[in-house]
């Protein structure tokens, strides 16, 4: 087993891990809004490139899909970006809906309390 020295401060790049997935965000425009289908693990690595498209996104569509049927792990930072991206939605007379989640990120919606905020299609 090796041993890897992170310098205190300093973040592990992500691409290093062995067996990480890749992760992308893509953004469609559809009929009445705009879709944001994720891919790969929303972890505290991952969750700033959605955070920023929700931030991007914030003042334009009123309705938002995020479709994280690609996404089979969620943490907690990643629930947070999704929680603040629907907050500034809904202040700005939109809404989010999440699309299409795995049996373990629909499991994590429903022990976090987040069925009862998000409509999950």
């Amino acid at each position: 087993m090796s041993s890897e020295t992170i310098p205190v401060g300093a973040q592990r790049d992500r691409r290093t891990i062995p067996g990480a997935l890749e992760f992308g965000v893509a953004v469609s425009a559809v009929e009445g809004g705009t879709v944001v289908q994720v891919r790969g693990d929303l972890d505290c690595y991952t969750a700033p490139q959605l955070r920023n498209v929700l931030l991007e996104l914030a003042d334009g569509p009123r309705r938002v899909i995020v479709d994280v049927g690609g996404s089979n792990f969620i943490d907690s930072t990643g629930l947070g970006v999704l929680v603040g991206g629907l907050k500034r939605l809904r202040q700005q007379g939109g809404d989010m809906v999440l699309r299409a989640p795995s049996p373990s990120t629909t499991r994590l919606f429903e022990v976090t309390g987040m069925t009862r905020l998000f409509e999950i299609a």
